[in-house]
């Protein structure tokens, strides 16, 4: 009797063995299941692509160059479509951009260029400070931060002080994007432009201007593009018009082409923001492109 005890005591704790085993067991494959299921949820997925170049159409954009990529940029305006048949609609006439762009790292971005409207060199710092992304602390916008600075080199009257304080001018922008959708992007642009020198007493030397853009994708490899500044400075908005302009995005292999049209034929921010005379709505409108070609020459990021 006593022999027969022994084994069902054994039976028994060999079977709650088990069982304990396979509840272990299953608890483990919870747990590994639950782990799993939080890893993918905690996943940080960025917004790429907002826009296909660092610029909309006279103005940047939040995008800068890839690290140790070299951006080479060539911005051409032909003159007022309303200017006539003898000036061949405005394509007798020309100013250009041309400049370089480099990627320091994936969130800085330094910039040179001239213009040949008033003779003008311009460089700038851009920084990504903040980006668009899903998952832990998720951001619903980009935002890019951006220092610029212009020196033109047009000979000044006779008389006149030419340092090179009083032709300089500044401009500070926060660049605060979003993409909706892999179709549909979005931008503000509060600007403001400071000038050392201005052509009257009562013109502003802080002008302040809010820009606002937008990018619709309609095929693959085309998208629209319209940008527009209002300025808000009293003085010279009388004076002045706000810039607008609309255009296409076209892609090509390692080419972006802008074809556009826009009231300013200034390409950077003191030259357009402050300054566009131009009457859209009356057929002032230069028809212009933007070329960018980027080359690999430093440290690319894998």
């Amino acid at each position: 009797m006593t022999s027969f005890y022994v084994s069902s005591i054994r039976s028994l704790l060999l079977g709650a063995a088990l069982v304990l085993g396979h509840t272990a067991a299953a608890q483990d494959d919870l747990l590994n299941q639950l782990e799993q299921e939080t890893k993918t949820e905690v996943k940080t997925d960025f917004a790429t692509g907002t826009f296909k170049g660092t610029r909309i159409v006279n103005g940047h954009s939040v995008e800068t160059p890839a690290q140790g990529s070299m951006l080479f940029l060539i911005g051409h305006r032909f003159g007022t479509l309303n200017s006539g048949a003898y000036n061949f609609f405005g394509l007798d006439q020309a100013t250009i951009r041309l400049g370089l762009e480099y990627g320091i790292n994936d969130r800085v971005a330094v910039g040179i260029g001239r213009s040949s409207l008033d003779k003008t060199f311009d460089g700038f710092v851009k920084y990504k400070a903040l980006r668009q992304h899903t998952g832990p602390a998720a951001s619903p916008v980009t935002v890019t931060l951006l220092a610029s600075s212009t020196l033109t080199t047009l000979k000044f009257p006779v008389g006149a002080d030419r340092s090179v304080g009083k032709r300089m001018a500044y401009s500070y922008q926060a660049l605060v994007a979003r993409k909706f959708s892999p179709s549909l992007s979005a931008q503000l642009m509060p600007t403001l432009v400071h000038r050392n020198l201005v052509d009257k007493p009562t013109d502003n030397n802080d002008v302040y201007a809010l820009g606002g853009a937008v990018r619709q994708k309609i095929s693959r490899r085309v998208a629209l593009t319209a940008e527009y500044y209002y300025v808000l400075s009293e003085h010279t908005s009388e004076q002045f018009r706000n810039p607008v302009a609309f255009g296409f995005d076209i892609e090509t292999g390692g080419h972006v082409f802008q074809l556009h049209f826009t009231n300013a034929n200034g390409m950077v921010d003191p030259l357009f923001i402050p300054r566009t005379t131009g009457n859209f709505w009356d057929g002032d409108i230069f028809f212009g492109f933007n070329v960018a070609r980027s080359f690999g020459i430093g440290h690319r990021k894998e």
